[in-house]
């Protein structure tokens, strides 16, 4: 059981880090006019490198040789690929698509 002492110390080590997290661009960029260029060309490179990365992650466990042959996931890549094509809304996306795999894996593909 964790003391109200305890609580207290992790929040506010949370909210100060947070804080921090959020002030220090302002205090190495706040009076520039413009950005460094690593720092534009990160902004460029570093979106759809995650986003990348994060359809690797989804997709590493698919075993093709064994039902149901990573369907749910590959329809679900598939809707999140073509509705951001189409609305350019990364919350529709996501939702849509995670919404999709859920219910294809609890009915139609449940073991």
């Amino acid at each position: 059981m964790v003391s109200s002492m305890t609580a207290l110390l992790i929040i506010a080590v949370t909210a100060l880090f947070t804080f921090l997290t959020r002030a220090v661009p302002f205090l190495f960029f706040g009076g520039k006019k413009t950005s460094p260029p690593w720092i534009l060309f990160l902004g460029r490179v570093l979106p759809p490198a995650i986003i990348a990365i994060l359809v690797i992650y989804c997709l590493r466990n698919i075993t093709p040789t064994a039902s149901p042959f990573g369907i749910p996931e590959i329809i679900a890549v598939l809707t999140a690929a073509g509705l951001q094509k189409y609305k350019h809304n990364n919350l529709l996306s996501i939702l849509c698509s995670t919404v999709l795999y859920m219910i294809m894996v609890q009915t139609i593909f449940s073991a």
